[in-house]
């Protein structure tokens, strides 16, 4: 099939679309659909987003945490933190603070203790 790309103008903005030769079917898919093969809705991406900027803002707000190399990732609600931190009193106060965010189904704590210089 050969695909020859079309260029409109709509609200004055310019999008690319494709048409496919005569006689070609069609299919198309509704735009808030999740990538096939992802067993994560829009709203659950939307939410874990949502949680991952909360928790950020804890850690970056605790005093009694040293956050620069914490890295926080969200999925279904579990909080995994990843990197370094100063002491070990960092990275348990770390969870503490990340338990206690809204939306927080459980924590997965890999922060690593950096070696003292």
């Amino acid at each position: 099939m050969k695909r020859i790309p079309m260029l409109k103008t709509v609200a004055g903005v310019a999008c690319m679309t494709f048409a496919l030769a005569a006689g070609a079917q069609t299919t198309t898919t509704a735009p808030s659909a999740p990538p096939s093969g992802s067993s994560e809705s829009i709203g659950q991406h939307v939410d874990d987003t949502t949680i991952t900027t909360k928790v950020k803002t804890e850690l970056l707000a605790a005093r009694n945490v040293k956050s620069e190399h914490i890295h926080v990732k969200t999925r279904k609600g579990v909080v995994s933190l990843t990197g370094t931190v100063p002491s070990a009193e960092d990275r348990d106060n770390a969870k503490q603070v990340v338990e206690g965010v809204s939306g927080v189904s459980s924590v997965k704590n890999h922060l690593k203790v950096a070696a003292a210089e």
